[in-house]
Formats: structure tokens, C-alpha cells, sequence
């Protein structure tokens, strides 16, 4: 699934275990521009890094995988519980390329007859 938005918040790694880390992004979602949506979406394990670059303001569409688990508590009552999690992430602002990134190529050639030839070809 796929989804573009306007970064609002990004939280900060969360070591859960030894083994296991995770990261929140809240993306605020205008498919109504009077109001808002605010989705909480999570990056896993080394998908943390990947909000590394990004700051509140930016525009992102972002790949996800919707996630739902039951959770029974002590007297027998099951919860559901969805969670969002990133698998990838575009920034969409600031990212058209400058002279320095466009590609380098050799000067354009005169293709026209140098001077003192003749065109000879037959056709």
C-alpha cells in the first residue's frame, strides 16, 4: 500500500529488546484538506535509518504494509490491534535534480563538412 503525505513527526529509535527496534513517523494526510488526517506509521529493524534525512514539512509518499494481531488480556477479553509498518519511503520536495547532479557530457561535435572537404556521398 501506498500513501502521500506531509511528514509532521518523526520519533526517535526505540530499542524494545536487544534484538529489536523500531521508530514512529505520524504523516499528516490531506485527502480532505479541511481536515486532516495524523497516521501513526512505524519503521522496524533497519528500517528505522530511513527517516534519518527526513524533516517535519516534507513531502513523502510512503510504501507500508498493513499488520493486525490479537492480544487476549488476563480475563479472556481479545483485542485487535493494526500497525503500519514502512518497508519504503520517497521524498517527494527537494528532490529535483540540480546542475550538479544532472550527467556530464562531452562537448556537441560539428558534424557538418570541415573546412577544405568535399561531400562526395552519393546520396
Amino acid at each position: 500500500m501506498e500513501i502521500k503525505g506531509k511528514v509532521h513527526e518523526i520519533g526517535a529509535i526505540q530499542q524494545v529488546s536487544e534484538t529489536f527496534k523500531k521508530r514512529d513517523l505520524i504523516v499528516e494526510y490531506a485527502e480532505n484538506p479541511t481536515y486532516p488526517e495524523y497516521i501513526r506509521f512505524e519503521a522496524l529493524q533497519d528500517k528505522t535509518a530511513l527517516f534519518d534525512s527526513l524533516k517535519p514539512g516534507d513531502e513523502i509518499e510512503v510504501s507500508f504494509n498493513l499488520r493486525g494481531r490479537p492480544w487476549t488480556n488476563k480475563d479472556g477479553v481479545t483485542s485487535y490491534f493494526n500497525s503500519l509498518v514502512v518497508w519504503r519511503l520517497t521524498t517527494l520536495t527537494g528532490t529535483a535534480p540540480t546542475a550538479a547532479d544532472a550527467p556530464q557530457y562531452a562537448a556537441p561535435v560539428d558534424v557538418n563538412t570541415a573546412a577544405g572537404e568535399d561531400d562526395d556521398l552519393p546520396f
